[in-house]
């Protein structure tokens, strides 16, 4: 070996060690990122259409595959829990249940009001359409000293369910719905086949919400002593999905952005998530 490909080599190997520790830093780094009391638990998401009428349905239902396939690279195991169809395409709302490492850490990071911007291809003009839906994400708990679900507080009620879940679903009451009084919050589940396990599933959601509520007003008031809240309007967008007449998503607390769009919509969330952990950290 000559001196020249001797000093390629070493460079090569310091290079290569170089990559490695700068993997781990990063790995280190996120990890003490997701040290949040409930970072590690599994995650409920939910995605509900807002203003802009079948192009929002239409959104969600984007929305509702964005976050399947992101989990599924991941690596979670990524189940539909309740799902609405819309009035004539899309959905209304739908939740999903995210199994795996940290997933309520990196899913929380979704939490807020997604804008599409695009031409619509709902009417015959194609006219610039503007579309919003809100994404919700509670963490899945057994117990918590945070929350406590009285017996009597709950109304209980059950149907036929439709959609997800097979034929044997659709013919009997296995559908649940859990309404919370004190609070207002319902929830369905119709994916389980017995009534039970719907029941069982619907109160992990509520509990989770209940517990996200929680978490979010103690945020609001350390805010508030702070002199930084802000109240949280449908309209205020945290990420908006550009189609027209450029595309680019941004995200408007971090200012992370990309152009491919598709890749974004296709999963591609690490960068965005990444990017909202350390700015949360920082805020």
């Amino acid at each position: 070996m000559t001196l020249a490909e001797g000093d390629v080599s070493l460079r090569d190997e310091l290079q290569f060690e170089l990559s490695a520790l700068s993997g781990e830093i990063e790995s280190r780094e996120l990890s003490l990122l997701l040290s949040g009391p409930y970072d590690d638990h599994d995650a409920f998401l939910s995605i509900q259409a807002g203003m802009g009428g079948t192009d929002a349905q239409d959104w969600a239902e984007m929305m509702l595959r964005m976050y399947t396939r992101w989990g599924e690279t991941k690596g979670y195991t990524v189940n539909i829990v309740d799902m609405s169809d819309g009035d004539e395409a899309g959905i209304k709302s739908a939740t999903l249940e995210l199994r795996g490492p940290n997933a309520y850490g990196y899913a929380r990071a979704e939490a807020g009001v997604h804008r599409l911007i695009r031409l619509s291809p709902f009417n015959s003009a194609h006219t610039r359409q503007t579309s919003f839906a809100r994404v919700e994400v509670m963490p899945e708990v057994d117990d918590a000293p945070e929350v406590a679900i009285k017996p009597e507080d709950l109304r209980i009620d059950v149907f036929r369910a439709g959609g997800h879940g097979g034929q044997g679903v659709n013919t009997t009451d296995s559908a649940v719905r859990l309404t919370h009084l004190p609070s207002g919050l319902v929830v369905t589940c119709q994916n389980e086949r017995s009534q039970l396990q719907n029941r069982e599933t619907a109160l992990r959601v509520l509990r989770g919400r209940l517990l996200e509520r929680e978490l979010q007003r103690q945020a609001e008031e350390r805010a508030r002593l702070r002199g930084e809240y802000r109240d949280a309007a449908f309209g205020s967008q945290m990420r908006t999905y550009y189609l027209h007449p450029s595309t680019l998503v941004k995200d408007h607390r971090t200012d992370e952005e990309t152009s491919n769009v598709q890749a974004v919509l296709d999963g591609q969330l690490d960068p965005f998530i990444e990017a909202y952990l350390r700015w949360n950290i920082e805020a």
